[in-house]
């Protein structure tokens, strides 16, 4: 397989490019930067060590979880990133289930305390999970329902809606919104804005995601995930707009029905002004005009 590559760097929502830039040993310091970016920790993350990426059940035949990304830092917080491209009905459902994961992990044998480490899961998503809301960024954590105060703060969960991020890079003002911008544009780029000109951490994911950079089994590999990534959208995009030709046609054919029978209603109301005038019972005028006593009654 072999495709026409047009843009100079890769882009960061294929599963390729998202785990390139964020999930290698060598560019750790990335996840570092835009983890501290995202969470606002008071104590800044400065290590991470990367976990395996599968999580097994409890017993056989449990369900596994295979995260995008998954690491701890150096005080055995753990964190979950995950690049969710595609709209899920059960997303949130999702997040809380692969969140069991590494908690179920920390349990110990013996005498144990249940004491347990934070947890922190960070959703990437490609979509609009609340159409409802312009917020880019919701933060969710357990809280009481009558105080609105944080109930328990070991267990964090964060979505980032990528399309609602529509800043301008004038409109840019915290280093959080220079990742986002970068996620959402790098791919369309030709080269690094002059505004993360003295920038470290996003000159270096730049310099990370240089197509021609990579050597020629990573570009084979890139190339592959970007063609899946194309024909699912292709296909996606295919989908909704035979939807909406066929809720056109169903719609033009609805409309016609409708017209038909508020014709013929119209219709039967007529006939039966004319019978009640006429003084026949209302039984005949119902049996002739199909209406019913009440709409007889009302006449």
């Amino acid at each position: 397989m072999c495709m026409m590559i047009k843009e100079r760097y890769i882009d960061p929502f294929t599963d390729f490019g998202f785990k390139w830039i964020f999930g290698t040993e060598e560019n750790k310091e990335l996840l570092i930067s835009f983890l501290n970016d995202v969470l606002e920790l008071e104590y800044p993350i400065v290590e991470v060590e990367y976990r395996n990426l599968e999580k097994l059940g409890v017993k056989i035949g449990d369900r596994r979880a295979v995260f995008d990304i998954y690491c701890t830092d150096s005080n055995k917080d753990q964190f979950i990133v995950e690049l969710q491209r595609s709209k899920q009905r059960y997303f949130k459902d999702r997040s809380i289930y692969y969140t069991s994961f590494p908690i179920q992990a920390q349990s110990q044998r013996g005498d144990w305390d249940y004491s347990l480490k934070k947890t922190y899961f960070i959703g990437i998503l490609e979509f609009k999970m609340d159409e409802s809301s312009e917020n880019y960024i919701t933060k969710v954590q357990l809280c009481d329902v009558e105080t609105k105060e944080v109930f328990y703060n070991k267990l964090t969960y964060i979505y980032l809606e990528m399309p609602k991020f529509t800043k301008s890079q004038q409109e840019l003002s915290t280093h959080l919104d220079y990742w986002l911008y970068t996620l959402n544009n790098m791919n369309t780029l030709s080269k690094i804005p002059p505004i993360f000109k003295e920038d470290k951490y996003i000159n270096q994911a730049f310099d990370v995601a240089e197509f021609l950079a990579l050597d020629e089994d990573e570009q084979f590999a890139y190339q592959h995930d970007l063609k899946t990534r194309l024909d699912y959208k292709n296909a996606m995009d295919y989908a909704k707009e035979t939807a909406r030709e066929d809720g056109l046609r169903e719609g033009r054919a609805k409309g016609r029905k409708e017209g038909i029978e508020k014709g013929e209603y119209n219709k039967a109301l007529e006939i039966a002004k004319n019978l009640k005038a006429s003084g026949v019972n209302r039984e005949t005028i119902a049996t002739v005009t199909g209406l019913s006593m009440e709409e007889i009654d009302i006449l």
